[in-house]
């Protein structure tokens, strides 16, 4: 499974929703995330790619979609 499958599956898991949105779609604006879901999203995300996300990097514009969320696994492994 590559890295975009298992976001779309930590975020299905989390929120119950299906992720049926475009990778670069917000997923705020759409409805699939909040910023409650956000946090469970991110420790999911740690514990899934063993990364840290630092206190500074918990904001929703870098984790707004699928792609940003990818990117940021991809810089922080």
């Amino acid at each position: 499974m590559d890295t975009q499958a298992k976001v779309i599956e930590i975020i299905r898991r989390v929120t119950g929703k299906a992720v049926e949105i475009d990778p670069e779609e917000s997923l705020f604006d759409s409805g699939v995330l909040d910023s409650f879901a956000l946090t469970d999203v991110i420790a999911a995300v740690e514990k899934e790619f063993s990364i840290n996300v630092p206190d500074k990097d918990l904001t929703p514009r870098k984790f707004n979609s699928i792609s940003r969320i990818v990117s940021y696994i991809e810089r922080s492994a």
